[in-house]
């Protein structure tokens, strides 16, 4: 049975890229070939920056107010779509129908922020900085931008740029995940259908030729980017040597602290669903539980138990609580690191690795693992694992937990459990990341948050999402005006 060939969106038509080369497009729950992407080349990326620029004209002028027109409409689509869309996430990412529904969600949600334009990219004014002399500050857009997408969020991470970039007048070029580019495509047919102009919004399928043609193609003056810290560092450092802004997320290694004073049956069920939610593929999983003198006996039977029951299999299946990871090379990947853990030293108190799912035995799967007596300095607690994998970490106080947050190489997010305002405000304000959690699991900020990150998790100055979004995709000017009576025609 053959497999469709994606195309590339450029310039408001689907067309074919000059690429030799195909990827299959696999479901990870079943192994089954859902399509082939193409490789796309340099060629490919000019076409669109091309198509991207004559576009920007006049998209630039068209007033802010008639920009996010699209943008409600596209709003409209995406929820009229949700269905589709999030099946679509389910068969190409493997995450739960759930996931798949929460991601989209947040998609739908910039898309709204979005929609304030108007007011977000309002500039300032002072009258009479000197006798006669105004100052204003106006914003307008940097010009082409883009973005390089990972494969865990397909419906969601795209849309931390793409709404904002092009309400503030800028047009914009999406490059998916090859892993993941179904979601996407799907995106731009409803995008297609707000009328939006032709060459706003381009859509370029490829991998590293790819990601290299962008971030060296001079009109492309804008770049965003998730995914691991060794590619955040690269795409970084070669969009700012050609003079880009870049803003570059990268990974993480999020810790957790539980108090003995913590609700353990709250913090179970939250705990476990940051480490295996999305299979642990996420920048926000939580990858070390660390608890502090009582906590330990009891929050390790619990969590224990939490992750021998949890409910892996296909997404799509209602009672499935967790789904593959993404590839073979991944599983592989990650049983070797759990392999490597052990070696060190790391008791496995549940062991995932060789699962097998009845009806899915070609999928790639790992179980929930926990791994107890982890070495604060070993490899396997300063290492992003990317799977569902979590380590256990035991610490005598809470000044001894925070420090320890704060000795690793990644600032994503790190979170507290406990009952006491005290522990919370010592540990919001000494910890040193970016997305704080009190009682929370996963600290990922609302649309109208800058989705933060310190340290090696992220290269860049302004985050996605929210004001930071604005700031970035725009420039300021400032204007000083002199204007005297007798200089002035009078009326």
């Amino acid at each position: 049975m053959s497999c469709a060939v994606l195309q590339n969106y450029i310039n408001g038509e689907w067309c074919d890229s000059t690429a030799t080369e195909y990827l299959d497009v696999t479901n990870p729950a079943t192994a089954e070939i859902l399509a082939k992407v193409p490789l796309g080349t340099a060629t490919d990326v000019d076409r669109a920056a091309t198509a991207a620029i004559a576009a920007f004209t006049t998209w630039r002028r068209t007033p802010a107010g008639e920009r996010v027109q699209y943008l409600f409409k596209l709003k409209t689509l995406l929820e009229e779509n949700f269905a589709d869309l999030a099946t679509t996430i389910t068969q190409e990412c493997g995450k739960t129908l759930a996931e798949s529904k929460g991601e989209l969600q947040r998609a739908i949600e910039n898309v709204e922020v979005a929609c304030g334009i108007p007011i977000l990219m309002q500039g300032y004014n002072s009258e009479d900085i000197a006798k006669g002399i105004d100052e204003i500050l106006i914003r307008q857009p940097v010009g082409v931008a883009a973005v390089i997408a990972p494969f865990n969020f397909p419906g969601m991470i795209p849309f931390w740029f793409m709404p904002y970039a092009i309400a503030c007048g800028n047009t914009y070029i999406i490059k998916p995940s090859e892993k993941v580019p179904l979601t996407m495509q799907k995106v731009m047919q409803l995008l297609a259908q707000t009328g939006i102009p032709k060459g706003v919004v381009n859509l370029v399928n490829g991998a590293k030729e790819v990601v290299d043609a962008i971030l060296d193609h001079p009109a492309i003056r804008a770049i965003s980017f998730v995914g691991s810290t060794l590619v955040a560092r690269y795409v970084y450092s070669r969009a700012t040597a050609n003079g880009k802004r870049a803003q570059c997320q990268g990974g993480a290694k999020n810790p957790v602290i539980v108090l003995p004073d913590a609700d353990m049956e709250m913090t179970t069920r939250i705990v476990a669903d940051s480490a295996f939610g999305c299979a642990g593929q996420r920048c926000l999983a939580a990858s070390l539980a660390i608890t502090v003198g009582k906590a330990r006996q009891t929050f390790t039977e619990a969590i224990a138990d939490a992750a021998s029951t949890r409910v892996v299999g296909y997404g799509l299946d209602d009672k499935v609580q967790m789904g593959p990871v993404i590839t073979a090379e991944s599983r592989a990947r990650i049983e070797q690191l759990i392999q490597q853990g052990i070696a060190e030293g790391a008791t496995p108190l549940v062991d995932g690795r060789q699962a097998k799912i009845a009806d899915y035995p070609q999928g790639y799967f790992i179980r929930p693992t926990l791994l107890q007596n982890i070495e604060p300095t070993s490899t396997i607690a300063q290492t992003e694992v990317f799977g569902p994998v979590l380590g256990l970490i035991h610490l005598d106080t809470v000044d001894d937990a925070i420090a320890f947050v704060n000795s690793g190489q990644y600032g994503n997010m790190a979170c507290l459990f406990t009952s006491s305002g005290a522990a919370a405000r010592k540990f919001r304000y000494e910890a040193e990341v970016g997305n704080i959690g009190i009682n929370i699991g996963v600290a990922a900020p609302m649309a109208f948050f800058p989705f933060s990150g310190w340290k090696e998790s992220f290269f860049g100055d302004l985050h996605g999402q929210g004001h930071h979004a604005v700031e970035f995709f725009t420039q300021t000017k400032v204007v000083v005006e002199r204007w005297f009576q007798d200089w002035s025609r009078q009326f």
